[in-house]
């Protein structure tokens, strides 16, 4: 998800305020104060202490900008989409909302709303790479693979050099099925961005699609040693690689391991019952 608005919003305010404003203006210094302490509920309270103050404030679209990505990031994704809409409401031409809105509506299941707000965002601005690359992915999802290519083939006339474009090819091949031509543009990025972690997380699935688990378990061994907070689907991937290893009980630990996290109860279930 994309960052907050600007800091550069409380010097705006401080031009415009006065003494009740600057009330407004102190929540919203502690808002991002919290966030610094990963204090996020602490954090939501303020931004919405802050709109309570001054609710007709022009610069609200931005605090609920803000609230949503907080509710984003505590798992609140259908609070979080009622502040992005409202924020939308009062600026439907930000593209950083759009771009946040269709995120979350991409995490939340609903593909045909992301797609909308991708199309609004590149109507604004036709070049804009990162609504190219996630509308391909959608498109993927949404099995219409020439309209993935076609985004995919505009990012790289746009940027030759972007890294996306071909990311996005890997992808789209690998779910074509056409697993060597997948392999030979991901082994061409990892050469040039061997730091790029992402890249073996699509390696080690495609390897684990060729059956080609050993490899598929290096790639993995090098994200979860090297990022922070893998995420529950990486967790899922490496349970499947070793189910077919016939490690059974290390697999049963990263399933359960992605259900903490929030992955899907029934697909775990699914998973589970192999492990038995």
């Amino acid at each position: 998800m994309k960052t907050f608005i600007l800091y550069v919003l409380l010097f705006l305010l401080t031009a415009s305020a006065g003494l009740h404003a600057q009330t407004y203006e102190e929540m919203i210094g502690k808002s991002y104060d919290y966030v610094d302490k990963n204090d996020l509920p602490a954090a939501e309270e303020a931004l919405k202490a802050a709109m309570r103050l001054e609710p007709a404030n022009r610069y609200n679209y931005a605090l609920l900008t803000n609230l949503g990505t907080v509710q984003r990031r505590q798992g609140k994704l259908e609070d979080a989409l009622v502040s992005y809409t409202a924020a939308l409401s009062q600026h439907p031409d930000n593209e950083l909302i759009l771009e946040n809105r269709a995120e979350l509506y991409a995490a939340l299941g609903e593909p045909e709303n992301a797609l909308n707000d991708y199309q609004t965002l590149l109507m604004i601005n036709p070049v804009h790479e990162e609504a190219l690359y996630h509308r391909g992915l959608l498109h993927i999802q949404m099995e219409n693979f020439l309209l993935a290519e076609a985004d995919f083939e505009k990012i790289l006339a746009i940027n030759n050099d972007t890294m996306q474009g071909r990311l996005g090819y890997a992808i789209l091949e690998k779910m074509r099925k056409n697993y060597n031509e997948s392999e030979r543009i991901l082994d061409y990025l990892i050469s040039k961005k061997p730091a790029y972690w992402r890249l073996y997380e699509e390696r080690a699935e495609l390897y684990f699609l060729m059956n080609k688990n050993g490899r598929a378990m290096a790639d993995l061994n090098k994200v979860f040693a090297e990022e922070s907070e893998p995420s529950a689907e990486i967790y899922v991937l490496r349970g499947k690689v070793k189910l077919a290893q016939y490690e059974k009980e290390s697999a049963a630990i990263d399933f359960k391991k992605a259900l903490s996290m929030g992955y899907d109860a029934k697909t775990i279930e699914n998973l589970l019952k192999q492990t038995y």
